[in-house]
């Protein structure tokens, strides 16, 4: 599996643009609309649970659990972004993931941020 199996983020055109920071050099805030966010749970299949625990004996990076995560978390950033869209957002300001067990059947995933409109100055 090459690396660019394992990456996430936005593509170059994205019409809402989704940061960590609090502000975008050469951009101002002109509207703050609010918080959005993006949710998808995931269950690992069966397949990928065996191999982990076999795995997990001897050591190494679970990789198929690896590119289930990262998949799972581009989900949740594209339901963000959705969300920012539909509510008249051109950014997504102080962006953060949070992940956790989801009553020991899967892996919940929320992308949230504050969706506001920027311009350039």
């Amino acid at each position: 599996m090459g690396i660019e199996e394992f990456g996430g983020g936005q593509t170059a055109q994205a019409d809402v643009l989704v940061v960590t920071t609090n502000d975008v050099p050469g951009y101002r805030v002109t509207q703050v609309i609010g918080e959005v966010f993006g949710l998808t749970v995931r269950s690992r299949h069966l397949g990928s649970q065996i191999g982990a625990g076999l795995k997990s004996m001897i050591g190494g990076e679970l990789k198929g659990l690896t590119k289930t995560l990262v998949e799972t978390r581009n989900q949740a950033m594209e339901r963000l972004v959705e969300q920012a869209r539909a509510r008249g957002a051109n950014a997504v300001l102080m962006m953060r993931f949070d992940v956790t067990e989801a009553a020991d059947v899967g892996t919940e995933v929320c992308a949230y941020g504050t969706a506001a409109v920027i311009s350039k100055v």
